[in-house]
């Protein structure tokens, strides 16, 4: 939706943002589930969890959004639409009627100024981004990936799932939109053209939904 104008230069890219991997945690098999799934982000993904002291004793594992990866969550039509523009490892998790599009890290505060420049003001309707400081459900490892039995570790963590699950070690970040990659540049997708999709879908969405609920003449 970009206009006929002369485009001004994309937002410029935020600081670096390097990070060092924690250490690694040892698995105990007498853990719970929920235990289990917190050990297995930290240790095989190096992704920071919500302490369980403030998520509660009961509560699906959360990972800490900021740090390693950013978040766009749109509706899951938007979503699918949006799939093409990802890179084959490219992790993407669905709860409910919603998808959550892991992006690199940083790309919340980038979002305002890029829906600026493709002309599409403030963020559509329907598409929420999640940064520094926020927090997402942890859907469950991929079956395999911990000694516990599936069912368990579903149990525990609710709804949210993996459609296309996080690789080992930092194959996860590397795989992540970014708006460093724009015009193909580097081996990362492009998040001005993921964004861009988006964006368009979840508009043609509230219009639909919109024509919907018109009341009959």
């Amino acid at each position: 939706m970009v206009g006929s104008h002369s485009p001004v230069p994309l937002p410029a890219l935020s600081g670096d943002r390097t990070t060092v991997p924690r250490p690694r945690r040892p698995l105990d098999p007498a853990e719970a589930p929920g235990d289990h799934v917190r050990r297995w982000y930290e240790n095989e993904l190096g992704w920071p969890t919500v302490p369980a002291d403030r998520a509660g004793p009961t509560a699906p594992v959360r990972l800490r959004v900021g740090e390693r990866f950013d978040v766009l969550d749109v509706p899951a039509e938007a979503g699918r639409a949006g799939l093409r523009h990802l890179a084959p490892g490219s992790p993407v998790a669905v709860r409910g009627d919603r998808m959550r599009l892991l992006v690199a890290a940083g790309s919340a505060e980038e979002l305002p100024g890029l829906l600026e420049w493709l002309e599409w003001g403030g963020l559509p309707p329907g598409l929420t981004v999640i940064g520094e400081g926020g927090a997402m459900d942890a859907p469950a490892p991929p079956e395999g990936a911990l000694r516990v039995p599936p069912n368990r570790t579903r149990a525990s963590q609710g709804a949210a799932v993996w459609l296309r699950p996080p690789g080992p070690g930092g194959e996860a970040e590397a795989s992540l939109p970014t708006l460093s990659a724009v015009g193909g540049v580097g081996g990362a997708p492009d998040l001005v053209r993921l964004v861009n999709t988006l964006a368009t879908w979840c508009h043609r969405l509230r219009l639909r939904h919109a024509y919907v609920r018109q009341p009959a003449r």
